[in-house]
């Protein structure tokens, strides 16, 4: 009798191709040494991933899809609805990433214990913790609620048999490359294992209408882990974000099927994390008065404007290359900003050392900052402090003009609710609505943006 032939496919690690034959190289990502063998069962061989596989159904008009708007519930943290689009949509699959310790485990314990006492069960599966593990936690986080049930188990039939069971309103599964399907023989956290995982989870969720919340593992590079598929797979992708040696946390939404990408801040302590609603005066709490290199910048995170100082420094290169270092904001945007300032303002920058900083931890990636970053490194370079209640807003062109942005009206609203007495802003963005009491000026170049500032001849 002939031996039944196994199905052998070779998968990329790093992005997830396919390949019916090895090959050191992969052609989709560039990456190499990333192909490993992955033999798969005949009855999975040709598993779907998406909503539908498994069922059959006629195509019909969009317009005659039957359709019930299910109404978002709370999850108990005002930062947490923010960045989720207003609240938890029922039926939604999330993958909250970030760095190990960062706080993922805490606030998906949170998250758990609120929903559990207002909307009814939570499951949250553990593969990685034991059951008194995460009991210690709850009871430091103070989130020992009776509806809130907790699993150690990584087994994805087993998993699936307990959300039939209990009906959970939200199950949270920590983490993603922990779980396993045992058809498949393949470790877990393997490509194959992750990408089967997380399409069982999807069919879940949306067959079942239970919001899924799963937490990922994240590369050195500080990528999520596993096959690229998973993040396009999931309705909302979020980021927990923060530096160790502080006690703010930014959860930021990469992917949102639900709402704007938006940001939200948390203060964590002993007891778990806590809501800052006003992150524009957490960024500015501890800005220098009166120093040079010091800028704040109205940018906008989603629909949300965020006042937040842009620091630069430059000084004189000790070395035959002058270095550059960005944090926060886009290397390639200061090496842009630094020609243009040599190019069109004159002011001989190649020779000089040039350090960034959006201060607060967050990035800040809109071209709206351009003009604030600019200023910030004139104002360093010639020594000449910018007025600490001045906002800047423009993107700057490689001619040295200062264009547009967008929501400039919404910008300068919170920069007025800041204290703020006074904004240069691109010359188009004059017809805008602003606050009486806020003095604007409008700039149609970089050298008129730094002559309202101040800017003087170098001491």
């Amino acid at each position: 009798m002939a031996k039944k032939k196994k199905n052998i496919v070779w998968v990329c690690q790093s992005c997830g191709t396919r390949s019916i034959k090895w090959a050191g190289y992969c052609n989709s990502c560039g990456e190499w040494n990333t192909i490993v063998e992955e033999i798969i069962p005949e009855e999975t061989s040709q598993r779907g991933i998406g909503v539908s596989a498994g069922t059959s159904s006629m195509p019909v008009s969009v317009g005659k899809v039957s359709f019930t708007e299910t109404p978002r519930y709370q999850s108990g943290s005002v930062e947490l609805d923010r960045v989720l689009g207003g609240g938890i949509v029922p039926g939604s699959f999330v993958l909250v990433g970030g760095d190990p310790g960062i706080g993922k485990s805490t606030l998906l314990t949170q998250l758990a214990a609120r929903v559990a006492e207002t909307k009814g069960p939570v499951l949250y599966v553990s593969a990685e913790e034991s059951p008194q593990q995460v009991r210690i936690r709850a009871e430091r986080l103070n989130a020992l609620a009776r509806d809130f049930m907790v699993v150690a188990e990584a087994d994805m039939q087993l998993i699936e048999e307990y959300i039939n069971k209990i009906k959970p309103q939200i199950l949270i599964v920590d983490s993603i490359q922990t779980v396993y399907l045992p058809e498949i023989p393949s470790a877990p956290g393997s490509v194959v294992q992750v990408r089967e995982c997380a399409a069982q989870l999807l069919r879940m969720a949306k067959n079942t209408g239970t919001a899924i919340f799963i937490a990922g593992h994240v590369t050195k590079e500080g990528a999520i882990a596993g096959p690229r598929v998973l993040e396009h797979m999931v309705d909302t992708v979020l980021y927990f974000e923060g530096e160790r040696h502080t006690q703010y946390r930014i959860l930021q939404a990469v992917k949102n099927r639900f709402g704007a990408l938006e940001i939200g801040v948390y203060e964590i302590g002993d007891s778990g994390l806590r809501d800052i609603p006003n992150a524009s005066e957490l960024f500015l709490s501890e800005r220098p008065a009166g120093a040079s290199g010091s800028v704040v910048v109205p940018v906008m995170e989603g629909t949300r404007p965020v006042l937040v100082e842009i620091q630069a420094l430059i000084s004189t290169a000790n070395y035959q290359n002058a270095r550059r270092t960005a944090d926060g904001i886009d290397y390639n945007r200061l090496q842009l900003l630094l020609a243009v300032l040599e190019k069109r303002v004159g002011l001989p920058l190649s020779g000089c050392d040039a350090f960034v900083k959006a201060t607060g931890g967050i990035k800040v990636a809109e071209p709206a900052v351009d003009l604030g970053l600019a200023a910030a490194l004139a104002s360093s370079y010639l020594d000449s402090p910018v007025d600490p209640y001045t906002a800047v807003i423009g993107e700057v062109g490689l001619a040295g003009e200062v264009r547009g942005v967008s929501q400039v009206e919404h910008r300068l609203r919170e920069a007025v609710k800041m204290g703020f007495s006074r904004a240069v802003i691109p010359y188009s963005a004059l017809k805008a609505k602003v606050d009486p009491s806020l003095e604007v000026t409008g700039v149609r170049t970089l050298i008129e943006a730094l002559q309202a500032l101040g800017m003087g001849k170098k001491k």
